[in-house]
């Protein structure tokens, strides 16, 4: 098993780092400082080329399935890579919305507010409610029957969501919740434990303002 310590020490990507900063390294370098070392029969260098070469493919796209496809590079190698891949994304890119609060989520539905028909959106968030997709599921009269979990999560279980918003409006600039609007909640919040997922509010728009669930203490744990 080769490792970077193999390499010539100025050729070695750490020291490398260490001496000019990791704008210096090359994208196999930087590959190679994140794994360390290679397997048996594969070493870092022929592993590191062939990552950084999927990661110039597929970009955000790159998955779990891709990186272990590469000989030399198991479910701890791939997961090392894409930590580092996520961390990076969450701290250092700049238009990711986070949502910690209703108030953050009404610039995404203040396209809905006004409308004269229900919309109902779906807005998919990952592990640090960081705003995946937001998606229109149905126009027209909302109730849990119109609304049903299959159209509202399946496209969130292909982003891989964590947790989930919904959102309406009211054309008729009620702010409350129908009984409808609780019974249709009810049903997809119970659909989404199945799942796994989180449903973090239920922001209710009109043009005179919102109604947040999650406000009003009708989210459940």
């Amino acid at each position: 098993m080769k490792t970077i310590k193999d390499l010539p020490e100025h050729s070695r990507p750490r020291e490398k780092l260490r001496e000019k900063g990791a704008s210096a390294l090359t994208d196999e370098e930087l590959v190679a400082a994140i794994l360390g070392m290679g397997t048996a029969g594969v070493d870092v260098r022929t592993i590191a080329r062939q990552v950084a070469g999927l990661i110039r493919e597929h970009k955000t796209g790159l998955t779990l399935d891709h990186l272990q496809a590469v000989p030399g590079v198991g479910l701890a190698k791939a997961g090392q890579i894409l930590s580092a891949f996520e961390l990076a994304r969450r701290h250092l890119l700049k238009d990711t919305v986070k949502i910690t609060v209703a108030q953050d989520v009404l610039p995404l539905v203040a396209d809905i507010a006004g409308k004269q028909q229900e919309y109902f959106v779906c807005i998919s968030l990952n592990g640090a409610n960081e705003v995946i997709e937001k998606r229109v599921v149905t126009i027209g009269l909302l109730d849990k029957n119109s609304v049903h979990p299959r159209e509202v999560f399946a496209d969130v279980i292909a982003d891989h969501a964590a947790a989930v918003i919904f959102a309406h409006n009211h054309p008729s600039g009620d702010l409350q919740p129908s009984e409808a609007d609780l019974r249709m909640h009810e049903q997809l919040t119970e659909a989404a434990k199945i799942l796994g997922l989180r449903v973090l509010d239920h922001v209710i728009v009109t043009r005179k303002g919102y109604f947040s669930f999650q406000e009003a203490g009708l989210i459940r744990s």
